[in-house]
């Protein structure tokens, strides 16, 4: 099956055809960055216009990359949340007036399912069942996972995620949006055991994070040393990242370790930083465990894992009814 993806669950206007779950044909983004820079992070109502500019224009280049004909797409995969609903109504209502048109089905699937899915775009794709930490901007949770439309909530974040707590600290330090890989570059060039943070494990044995905590303490640090933490700026994003990444890798070994599970992965645009990834790798390799990341194009939203997911809900015969609608949030079980 050749599978269109659609994905506008926050700033990027995403596209891919990918066929059989597997083999990513073309994935196109349109970023929004410049456009959000200037504020510190991303306006929504921006964000919304943005889309329904990109959207036409991303969805044909994809089409056209993939070598595959409108006429020979066997059905649409579109995110439907969690994410912006302005920024995702655009998707989700271009996928509707789209799968109408070409008389195919289509289907309307979770962006955390989405990243989960990232890893089977890979050539070395891990087992069922495996244990992944999905870190990003919006989203900090891990999950075991059973098949591609099946897994288990064991923990999630209990207020900022992981990626929200860099873009906010590198607002806090004046280093502009997004933070995530400018707080990785300039932590190269620091010193993580200068300034230390406290780690917020809660419980070590569990599985909920909480990082609004560093970030408080990361602030106060800035107001207590503001006529010399400008000279500092590169030991405190050092610090602070590995206060966050560490709290991280402890959390998905520990989730394997519990689950017995030899596979883990890493994904979300979290997945992407240089440290995480050298850490929970160096950790996996101590406990035998086999760690499995995307590449670092495919941690970041993208429409492939979109329609990877979707074609195994489409090769079943689930498909999605017209009336159907976005959420912001995932729904209550």
């Amino acid at each position: 099956m050749r599978i269109l993806g659609i994905e506008t669950s926050c700033d990027e206007t995403a596209a891919a055809v990918v066929v059989e779950g597997t083999d990513m044909l073309s994935s196109e983004v349109s970023s929004q960055i410049s456009v959000h820079h200037p504020y510190g992070g991303v306006v929504p109502e921006l964000a919304s216009r943005k889309h329904i500019e990109a959207i036409t224009p991303v969805v044909q280049k994809a089409i056209r990359a993939s070598g595959v004909t409108i006429e020979k797409l066997d059905g649409i995969a579109v995110t439907q949340g969690p994410g912006l609903i302005g920024s995702l109504l655009v998707g989700f209502s271009f996928a509707k007036a789209f799968a109408l048109t070409l008389g195919i089905p289509w289907v309307g699937v979770s962006h955390l399912e989405g990243h989960i899915n990232s890893v089977f775009l890979e050539p070395d794709p891990p087992p069922f069942p495996f244990v992944a930490l999905l870190a990003s901007g919006g989203h900090t949770c891990i999950y075991h996972v059973t098949s591609h439309t099946n897994s288990v909530l064991m923990g999630q974040t209990r207020d900022d995620a992981a990626g929200e707590a860099f873009d906010k600290v590198a607002k806090m330090l004046g280093l502009g949006y997004p933070g995530g890989s400018v707080i990785s570059r300039l932590a190269e060039d620091g010193n993580p055991a200068k300034i230390t943070f406290p780690r917020s494990y809660l419980d070590k044995s569990g599985f909920d994070f909480s990082f609004s905590g560093i970030k408080t303490a990361v602030n106060r640090y800035i107001h207590t040393h503001r006529h010399e933490y400008v000279q500092q700026i590169s030991d405190i994003a050092s610090g602070f990242q590995e206060a966050v990444v560490e709290v991280l890798t402890h959390k998905i070994i520990n989730a394997a370790w519990e689950k017995g599970c030899d596979h883990i992965a890493l994904v979300g645009g979290v997945a992407a930083n240089r440290r995480l990834r050298e850490l929970v790798r160096n950790n996996a390799a101590q406990k035998g465990l086999s760690l499995h990341i995307p590449s670092i194009q495919l941690c970041g939203d993208n429409a492939a894992m979109i329609a990877a997911v979707g074609y195994h809900y489409l090769r079943k015969g689930i498909h999605s009814d017209f009336s159907e609608d976005v959420y912001s949030r995932v729904p209550m079980a």
